[in-house]
């Protein structure tokens, strides 16, 4: 049975928290619950299988929020969600079979790219453009690679998400952020529900951070229809950056 001390779990409450208000706007909540989870002392796989049973319950509540504001229509990207869903279980597989050292050399590196990533994506708005690809390209073609990075990793997938909704359906950044969110949730429950069965679920934890993610992910959400991603964005790159710059120092050094 996996014991943390109480405060390292208030910690993590609070990250939570913190991650799916980030979530909810700009994407990229992972890229905090991950390296924090780590820190305090969750193997690899554990980390990434309880930011999934976290991260599930804030995305869905996202998504929740983004529909009674009328930004979604669920039936009309069904499909989507249905093979984003079957890759994000996919992912899962995948980091499931991969040897924990591996995991654990690899994710440092790849949060830095990640918050780079973020730092220097060019300025988007809430203007419509053309669109370069059809939805039914856009879903054969660009979820499954998506979905099974979130299955294998998963921080910045919302992100991710986002931004391909944006420069190939043509969709403004609000449009495109509230799509995410059914994109996510489902990438999300997909890889939740086989880590689960991989038994490296810390259920209590994630249950706690779970509840944490709903409050910040509905604050998130509707200060996003307002406001959008703009000032989460240098708060994002900034934490994930130190986080991940923590993790190498605490492996290599």
């Amino acid at each position: 049975m996996f014991e943390i001390a109480p405060h390292l779990a208030l910690i993590l409450i609070g990250v939570a928290f913190l991650a799916g208000f980030v979530d909810a706007i700009a994407g990229g909540g992972g890229l905090l619950c991950v390296p924090a989870l780590l820190l305090c002392g969750a193997t690899p796989l554990q980390a990434l299988a309880t930011n999934k049973l976290q991260g599930t319950v804030g995305s869905g509540t996202a998504l929740v929020t983004f529909a009674l504001a009328g930004q979604i229509k669920p039936r009309g990207h069904l499909g989507m969600a249905l093979v984003s869903l079957a890759f994000g279980a996919g992912g899962s597989l995948v980091a499931g079979a991969m040897p924990a050292g591996l995991l654990r050399f690899i994710m440092p590196p790849v949060l830095i790219a990640i918050a780079l990533f973020f730092a220097f994506k060019p300025g988007l708005d809430d203007q419509s453009r053309k669109a370069r690809m059809s939805n039914t390209a856009f879903g054969a073609l660009i979820v499954p690679l998506i979905a099974g990075y979130d299955g294998f990793f998963g921080p910045g997938t919302g992100s991710f998400f986002m931004m391909a909704l944006v420069m190939l359906t043509g969709l403004g950044v609000l449009q495109a952020t509230a799509q995410t969110k059914m994109l996510n949730f489902a990438s999300n429950l997909g890889a939740a529900l086989v880590f689960a069965l991989s038994g490296a679920t810390w259920w209590w934890v994630g249950g706690a951070m779970a509840l944490a993610q709903v409050a910040g992910s509905t604050l998130g959400a509707r200060l996003a229809v307002r406001v959008g991603a703009r000032l989460i964005k240098p708060l994002l790159v900034l934490t994930s950056s130190g986080m991940a710059l923590r993790l190498i120092w605490q492996a290599w050094f």
